[in-house]
């Protein structure tokens, strides 16, 4: 701490060049902990479901359908305790404004599969016996203001009615919520009752289920069961696929890409940039410092310590840029307009990658610099002939060669 003034003092010779390279870490970290809490938000997304169900889907696609007719076959199979259904609606309400994941589903089944759903018993019957009911999450009654009695009409981009049309218009009859903080995050999403749909949709579309989820008594047997039911519908018409719900939610989320390859290729990119942005301010500070750091030197300062000084200040530059970008990446993701698309929140892993990436800069931007500082000189550097690092060298004259193009181009251009 003895050493802070001499730090701050070093950071604060050029304020418009600091302030402008904080700004750009600042940009840059809040950026990162942006797609490092999406990125971590996608692969953990399966995390916390269930290890005890499976999903059976069609073994072409997951938008395939499959016939109501196999359910009490795959409850037949040894291990499986329930079984439900699950159909995407695809309703857009609020003339296509506002869309939110809604499933039409067995009441009971649902209850038997998914016991992490908590909602007052009275909610739960009333569910069964309404054929048109609804029950919604709590995240998604509370961003709507609805409540138990509402009617909710939904503009289906999937199914059309028997009667024409594809407005479907259900009922809410409870709001439930999840066992533990982690399932009530995910609350955000709509069951309907399976009765007012299979009587209601065109014919084609009627006794059919998106997909099966099972439930298993044990775990460990899940492969096995998830086998048993693969080779039931072996060389038929209705071949299926069955994998575990985490497995079938992060293939879910792979159609639209490989998140985390993405996140971290724009990560690459936005650290590559400000890697060069940095080096160069911090190499350029150094050189305007050179007689300052042979006066230390003069005073008693070893080799080493005026080493440690400018890794300290490159250090302190990284850390006060990812403690303000965090910080504003923090503040974006609680805003509820964020919150109500999407539940991203920056966790210890979020932080520990930027942590670990204030390090790794630190490293990169400060060491050239801080290596010349150490194989200084004193006679030299008073007389004005500091040693450049091969890489400050290869920073100088790319920075030189950008300018000079630059002026050849306005030069040019006028």
């Amino acid at each position: 701490m003895k050493f802070l003034g001499l730090i701050l003092s070093g950071l604060l010779r050029k304020k418009l060049r600091t302030g402008l390279t904080l700004l750009s870490l600042i940009a840059a970290f809040t950026l990162l902990g942006l797609l490092q809490a999406l990125n971590s938000l996608f692969g953990g997304a399966a995390d916390f479901l269930g290890a005890n169900r499976l999903i059976v889907q069609s073994s072409v696609s997951f938008t395939n359908s499959l016939p109501m007719r196999m359910l009490p076959q795959i409850e037949s199979v040894r291990g499986v305790t329930h079984v439900s259904h699950s159909q995407f609606f695809g309703g857009l309400y609020q003339d296509g404004r506002d869309f939110f994941p809604q499933f039409v589903v067995n009441p009971q089944r649902l209850r038997d599969t998914y016991p992490e759903w908590v909602m007052p018993e009275d909610h739960w019957r009333t569910f069964i016996s309404t054929r048109d009911g609804a029950i919604v999450g709590a995240r998604l009654a509370e961003k709507f203001g609805w409540k138990v009695g509402d009617i909710v009409p939904l503009n289906s981009f999937i199914f059309t009615r028997a009667e024409g049309g594809q407005t479907w218009e259900w009922r809410v009859v409870g709001i439930f919520e999840g066992r533990d903080e982690e399932w009530s995050d995910r609350a955000g999403l709509m069951y309907l009752n399976y009765g007012q749909f299979d009587e209601g949709v065109v014919p084609g579309a009627r006794g059919l289920a998106g997909n099966f989820v099972v439930r298993v008594a044990d775990p460990a047997d899940s492969a096995r069961i998830a086998s048993d039911i693969d080779a039931k519908f072996d060389n038929s018409s209705d071949e299926t696929k069955t994998q575990s719900e985490q497995e079938f939610q992060l293939a879910f989320l792979r159609q639209i890409g490989d998140i985390g390859l993405i996140v971290n290729l724009i990560t690459a990119a936005v650290f590559f940039s400000i890697l060069f942005l940095t080096g160069v301010s911090m190499s350029q500070a150094v050189r305007e410092r050179i007689p300052e750091l042979a006066v230390l030197k003069c005073l008693g300062f070893t080799d080493r310590q005026v080493m440690w000084l400018v890794l300290a200040e490159a250090f302190a530059l990284c850390l006060i840029g990812a403690g303000l970008g965090m910080a504003l990446a923090s503040v974006v993701m609680s805003l509820p307009l964020i919150q109500n698309v999407i539940p991203v929140t920056a966790d210890g892993f979020v932080w520990a990658i930027a942590a670990a990436s204030v390090v790794v800069l630190t490293l990169m931007v400060g060491l050239p610099p801080a290596w010349t500082a150490q194989r200084l000189k004193i006679v030299d550097a008073l007389a004005g002939r500091g040693e450049e690092s091969p890489l400050e060298r290869w920073l100088r004259q790319l920075v030189d060669t950008l300018t000079r193009a630059r002026r050849a181009d306005a030069r040019e251009a006028g």
